[in-house]
């Protein structure tokens, strides 16, 4: 009985040992090989162009950066700072025990050891860290006449060329390198948190469900509140999907022109009680919105005097362009964090043709939320 009640287990043991799937697409796939061999390339060429090929000029885990910098920039272990510091640690670590331990079996060792811990200490986790420590002690009687001389040349001097076409290759490609989190400051300059995040886990339960884990995971906290907040995003999609913007809208739109006078704009809006008014041209196509808070404050300066008090100008010299707007066939769960985190209150709405069809407000969201 006990050996069957084990079996699903080793099974699922087993399973461990099978490829995982690898969520990363064609295009992506094919950045990582591009990018690592072109780093791979200009590294060496620079290297043995600066070291002279008498010397050890190029080291195989610069191979290994490869990896992480080209096919996995968003790791926090392929950070500039990881790469960087964690390779140069890892390098004195390896000189010091290849000269402090006679046995190389025990220097090597000791040196993919003690680089671990400061490279964890210093947070720094680069795992050809460990490979770089190895290196300078098995890396043959070259590497080993070098001394210290090693951590400058070749393992920083390959380390920063490799890095340097890491930086130019991924943010050339619109990969953010150095990866760093979203900015997801409050639009009205508070400390609260966004609105979306009231309700939902924040970064303390995060913080506190990785420590609960207790194994290290290659994804920072940020991407990982990112990734639950998109898969939040999607059920709210799957949930509200059949719900359109069409649906929710005002049709009978009031609209102004960019060439009425700032008196007719003011009058307009007290006359129907909003606080947005859609631009358009002749031909119904949206310009950008003029609301309340442009009457006031212009986009371009943090503060001034109220432009109340000067109502000659026309709409256009105020309005806000290019204004943000909805297609009529958008699902409405688009709406949520541009009107809950974007600090936005009223939304355009665009027919096929580009025209302004429509207008959804804060209340039109959530009045048909509460009927849900």
């Amino acid at each position: 009985m006990t050996s069957l009640s084990q079996a699903p287990r080793k099974r699922h043991w087993l399973r461990g040992f099978l490829p995982v799937q690898l969520l990363a697409g064609r295009r992506e796939r094919l950045y990582g090989c591009v990018g690592a061999g072109l780093g791979l390339l200009l590294t060496e060429l620079i290297s043995r162009a600066a070291l002279g090929g008498a010397s050890p000029w190029f080291i195989a885990p610069m191979g290994a950066s490869a990896v992480l910098l080209f096919a996995v920039p968003s790791s926090p272990l392929a950070q500039p700072w990881s790469m960087l510091a964690g390779n140069l640690v890892s390098a004195v670590i390896g000189v010091a025990c290849a000269r402090a331990i006679a046995d190389p079996g025990l220097a090597a060792s000791m040196a993919g050891a003690l680089a671990i811990a400061a490279m964890f200490q210093l947070r720094c986790l680069h795992p050809p860290g460990g490979a770089v420590a190895i290196t300078a002690v098995l890396g043959g009687p070259a590497i080993q006449a070098l001394g210290f001389q090693f951590v400058l040349w070749p393992v920083l001097a390959n380390s920063v060329l490799l890095l340097g076409v890491a930086l130019l290759f991924n943010n050339a490609l619109q990969r953010r390198y150095p990866h760093l989190p979203a900015d997801n400051s409050n639009p009205h300059h508070t400390d609260d948190p966004l609105p979306s995040e009231r309700r939902a886990f924040n970064q303390q339960d995060l913080h506190q469900a990785l420590a609960d884990f207790g194994e290290v995971l290659d994804v920072s906290e940020d991407d990982l509140a990112a990734i639950f907040t998109a898969a939040e995003q999607q059920a709210q999609k799957r949930r509200f999907g059949a719900i359109r913007c069409a649906d929710i809208m005002s049709r009978d739109v009031v609209s102004i022109r960019p060439d009425a006078s700032l008196q007719q704009a003011w009058d307009t809006l007290a006359h129907h009680k909003v606080k947005a008014l859609p631009v358009t041209d002749a031909a119904g196509l949206l310009l950008g919105l003029v609301s309340l808070h442009d009457f006031f404050l212009p986009h371009h300066q943090a503060s001034t005097i109220p432009q109340a008090a000067r109502l000659d100008g026309k709409v256009a010299d105020i309005m806000s362009q290019p204004a943000r707007s909805l297609q009529a066939t958008q699902p409405i769960s688009e709406l949520a964090l541009a009107f809950s985190d974007g600090g936005m209150h009223h939304m355009p709405v665009l027919d096929a043709t580009g025209q302004l069809c429509g207008m959804i407000t804060q209340s039109d969201l959530i009045a048909v939320l509460f009927k849900q």
